[in-house]
C-alpha cells in the first residue's frame, strides 16, 4: 500500500520509534548468539571466577583461542554485558550479570535459552521452504535439540522434581517409595526418569520417545548409574490409543511433550487407557492461552511462538500431524484432556517457573 494513502493518519514519531526498535532487535538477536557461545564455551563461568582480565588471560584460563575470545568480549562489551576498562585493556563480568549467565545461578541462568536462537537458525531455509510448500521439518534436522532440551528441563523441571513437582499430588512421593509403575511418554534423554528411578528403587519406570538418539543416550546413562528399575523404548506413540495396555501404570508423566506429537489426541487417549483407575497423569507444558489476544503480554510470547513455528509445530507437521504448536494453551489442553476421557483436571503454577503449567489429571 502506498504511504500517500495513509498521509492523514501516518505518525512520523511512531514510525521512527519502530525503526529504532527494529535496529535494537538486530543488536539483541546478535547478543543472543554471543550469549549462546558464551554459555557453550564456558566463558561466562571463566569470567565469573575472575575479578577481571585481558583477553589473553581470559582465553588462557578458558583454554580457548585468544582472537575469538577478544572479538566475543568486544561484542559483549558493546552490549553492556561485560565491562571494559580501556586503561588496562581488561574485562570483567559484574556479579549482578553473572547471576543470570552462569551455571552457578541455577534456575536463574538465562544463558542456556539463548541456544535456541542459533539452533533454530540452522533450519531457517527448510522452514522457508515449508512456508511455500507446507509440511514440516523432521526431528533429525535439529542436531542439538535434545541436548538443549535436556539442559532446559534439567534447570526448570528436573531441579524442581522432588521438592515442588511430585508433591503437587498429595501422597505421591510415598506411593513411589512403596513401589508403583511409572511411564514417561516423550521422555527425551530420560533425565527426569533416571532421577526418579534412583530415588525410588521399589518403583519401576518406563521411558518412551520417538528419537533413537535420545533413547540411546537415556539407556547409556541408566546403565552407567546401575539402574535396573528403568527401561527405555524408541517408538512412535501415534497409535497409542489402540496399542496401550489397559490399567498398566499408576503414574504417567509427560514433560513438554504433548504439543510436539503428530497425534496428540491419540497419545492422550492412550494415556487414559493405560492409567489405572486411581492413577495420576502429570502433564507439564508451556504456560499460555490458546488465544493470541491473551498472549500479547506474555513475557516469552514472541520467543515461544518462534520456537513453535520453527520446531514444535513443524516437527509434528513433518509426520503428517496436527501441529498444535508450543502455544496450544490451557483451553485447548483442557479440551483434549476431556476428549481423551479425563474428568478431573487441575492446573498448577510454581513460583520459580514462569514458563510452565503443571496439570494434575485423573479419570
Amino acid at each position: 500500500m502506498c504511504l500517500n494513502h495513509l498521509s492523514s493518519s501516518f505518525s512520523q514519531e511512531r514510525s521512527d520509534a519502530f525503526g529504532e526498535r527494529v535496529v535494537g532487535a538486530f543488536n539483541e538477536a546478535a547478543l543472543c548468539l554471543m550469549t549462546s557461545i558464551g554459555h557453550r564455551t564456558g566463558l561466562f563461568e571463566t569470567l565469573g571466577d575472575m575479578e577481571s582480565g585481558t583477553s589473553g588471560e581470559i582465553a588462557e584460563r578458558a583454554h580457548l583461542n585468544e582472537r575469538y575470545v577478544r572479538e566475543w568480549l568486544a561484542a559483549m562489551s558493546t552490549a553492556r554485558v561485560v565491562e571494559y576498562d580501556a586503561s588496562t585493556a581488561t574485562f570483567r563480568l559484574p556479579a549482578e550479570h553473572a547471576r543470570y549467565l552462569t551455571r552457578t545461578g541455577g534456575a536463574d541462568n538465562l544463558a542456556l535459552y539463548a541456544q535456541y536462537i542459533g539452533m533454530l537458525g540452522e533450519v531457517e531455509s527448510a522452514i522457508v521452504a515449508c512456508f511455500k510448500a507446507g509440511g514440516g521439518v523432521p526431528y533429525e534436522r535439529y542436531g542439538r535439540f535434545h541436548e538443549v532440551m535436556a539442559e532446559d528441563s534439567g534447570q526448570t523441571v528436573v531441579g524442581a522434581l522432588f521438592d515442588h513437582i511430585l508433591p503437587l499430588v498429595p501422597g505421591l512421593p510415598q506411593r513411589l517409595e512403596r513401589g508403583i509403575r511409572v511411564l514417561d511418554a516423550g521422555c527425551g534423554s530420560g533425565r527426569a526418569l533416571a532421577l526418579m528411578a534412583e530415588r525410588y528403587p521399589r518403583s519401576h519406570f518406563v521411558g518412551v520417545d520417538l528419537s533413537d538418539a535420545a533413547i540411546h543416550t537415556a539407556r547409556q546413562a541408566a546403565w552407567a548409574r546401575g539402574l535396573g528399575n528403568v527401561t527405555f523404548e524408541s517408538r512412535d506413540l501415534s497409535d497409542f490409543d489402540t496399542t496401550a495396555r489397559p490399567d498398566e501404570f499408576d503414574l504417567i508423566t509427560t514433560f513438554d511433550a504433548i504439543h510436539d506429537q503428530a497425534k496428540p489426541r491419540a497419545v492422550l487417549k492412550g494415556i487414559h487407557r493405560s492409567l489405572k483407575a486411581d492413577g495420576i497423569y502429570l502433564m507439564q507444558d508451556i504456560r499460555s492461552s490458546s488465544h493470541i489476544e491473551n498472549n500479547l503480554d506474555h513475557p516469552l510470547g514472541t520467543l515461544f511462538y518462534t520456537i513453535s513455528c520453527m520446531h514444535c509445530m513443524s516437527v509434528s507437521l513433518a509426520q503428517g500431524g496436527e501441529g498444535l504448536g508450543t502455544m496450544w494453551g490451557r483451553e485447548k489442553a483442557r479440551e483434549l484432556l476431556r476428549e481423551a476421557g479425563f474428568t478431573a483436571i487441575n492446573v498448577h503454577e510454581l513460583p520459580h517457573d514462569i514458563q510452565n503449567d503443571y496439570y494434575i489429571v485423573q479419570k
